[in-house]
């Protein structure tokens, strides 16, 4: 086939699809969002898990931001400084801070934990991100929604109770470690939903980069080693991903009520297991596979259940 007329087949179908998007409910764009950034967010994960066994984790933490801000600042730059100035600056700041200190937890747990059994801990985050988003903004809690996570929720369980009797002080303590970035990530999320009434997905993600790079600096510089070049290009491709999957996050919260998005979250379980399979020869157990499918099927459930009630006229 022609190269023009490939084009031509190329940007019919991306118009069909458009097209048929345009139809879709904000939940289920919400949730499609929410998707694609868990699996972003996954491989980004496993790859940070790797470069955080060779260097010191404030060093990657403040790495990770370092380059995403990088690869954002020719959009900046191409699109103009004034296009990505918050109308709120102290908000975006609040949002950084709140994001580093859970990032802290995060990467001084990341490597002493199995890849699978850090995305199933950071699955209680959607229960305080559920109730802040009804405690500050009033969402609509439908039972579908409550049910939904906690279905969820016990999958999880199911993955990670028999690993949480087991290891050693050490491992629980790493595992609590973990824990405690939960309510912390929760708040930035809940900040990030309040921004979004008044601020563009492409700010909100820019100034990420710029508080967390500016927040880890301190963090990072006194026990700074040096790297491969191997490892600079990983950290590069670190940048990307994150970037990429917090625009996601960020249309997914401009898109739809904070609990209607957050049971595909539980998703990010099915892609941790098989990065961790890719990455470190991680087998997932027959506990992964059973709360792996409980979870599927609580998040395919409630997506359904969404999209009726939107063509019933419900909220």
């Amino acid at each position: 086939m022609p190269l023009h007329a490939q084009a031509a087949e190329r940007g019919g179908l991306a118009a069909r699809l458009a097209r048929r998007a345009a139809h879709w409910s904000p939940t289920t764009r919400g949730l499609l969002w929410t998707i694609a950034a868990g699996l972003l967010f996954s491989l980004l994960n496993a790859l940070m898990r790797a470069l955080a066994l060779a260097v010191d984790p404030m060093q990657s933490q403040f790495l990770r931001y370092a380059f995403g801000l990088a690869v954002l600042l020719p959009l900046v730059f191409w699109r103009g400084p004034r296009h990505y100035w918050p109308k709120s600056v102290a908000g975006q700041f609040w949002r950084g801070g709140f994001h580093a200190a859970g990032l802290v937890l995060w990467f001084l747990a990341l490597p002493r934990i199995p890849l699978a059994d850090m995305t199933a801990i950071g699955f209680t985050t959607p229960l305080f991100i559920m109730i802040g988003a009804r405690v500050f903004f009033a969402e609509p809690m439908h039972w579908e929604r409550w049910l939904a996570t906690v279905l969820g929720f016990a999958g999880v369980l199911v993955v990670v109770g028999p690993r949480l009797g087991l290891g050693g002080g050490g491992a629980q303590l790493w595992h609590l470690v973990m824990l405690a970035s939960a309510p912390l990530f929760a708040g930035s999320f809940l900040l990030t939903k309040a921004l979004t009434r008044h601020e563009t997905a492409g700010v909100i993600v820019v100034w990420q980069a710029i508080t967390v790079t500016l927040f880890s600096i301190p963090l990072a510089l006194p026990n700074w080693g040096p790297l491969t070049a191997l490892q600079w290009a990983g950290f590069l491709a670190c940048g990307l991903l994150g970037s990429s999957g917090h625009y996601c996050v960020n249309r997914a919260l401009a898109a739809a009520d904070i609990s209607a998005t957050q049971s595909a979250k539980f998703l990010d379980l099915i892609w941790a297991a098989f990065f961790g399979w890719i990455f470190f020869a991680d087998v997932p157990t027959e506990t992964t596979l059973v709360g792996g499918t409980v979870i599927a099927a609580a998040t395919l459930w409630v997506a359904r259940r969404e999209g009726r009630r939107r063509e019933d006229g419900g909220d």
